[in-house]
């Protein structure tokens, strides 16, 4: 099955994971249009494959930040994401696409690329965003 990884944000994070290779085969960082459109390549080429968004209005904790600026600008962030979540799940739903929308999971976001790789084994050039997309997949059956 591939595994399509999706970390909304004004830079999309997208990963692609092979679950019979057991290999990420891609990781970029893409407008979310663009993202859109490789998604639906990716089902045209694929009989097997589902998709998994990070949903943050699922989420259940927030960052706990003493910074005012640091907390506006997470809080203006949240809005752009949130929508993004949406318009993800209203695109997936009308095209019949498999997916699940997840909540953002603390502790495995935001690795560096070398602990990314100590802990995946991928060596592909990767973004913050990118990595975020892969872990929603890494290892999934």
């Amino acid at each position: 099955m591939i595994w399509v990884g999706i970390d909304t944000g004004v830079n999309t994070g997208m990963a692609v994971w092979d679950s019979k290779k057991r290999e990420l085969l891609s990781l970029d960082t893409v407008t979310i249009d663009e993202a859109i459109f490789r998604v639906l390549g990716l089902v045209a080429e694929h009989q097997d494959i589902r998709i998994v968004v990070e949903d943050a209005r699922l989420r259940k904790w927030v960052p706990d930040t003493h910074d005012v600026r640091k907390e506006m600008a997470r809080r203006l962030g949240a809005g752009s994401v949130k929508r993004d979540a949406k318009i993800w799940e209203d695109f997936l739903t009308r095209m019949k696409i498999p997916f699940q929308m997840v909540a953002p999971c603390k502790g495995i976001t935001k690795w560096s690329a070398g602990m990314f790789e100590s802990i995946t084994g991928c060596t592909l050039r990767s973004s913050e965003h990118s990595r975020d997309a892969a872990m929603l997949v890494f290892g999934r059956v």
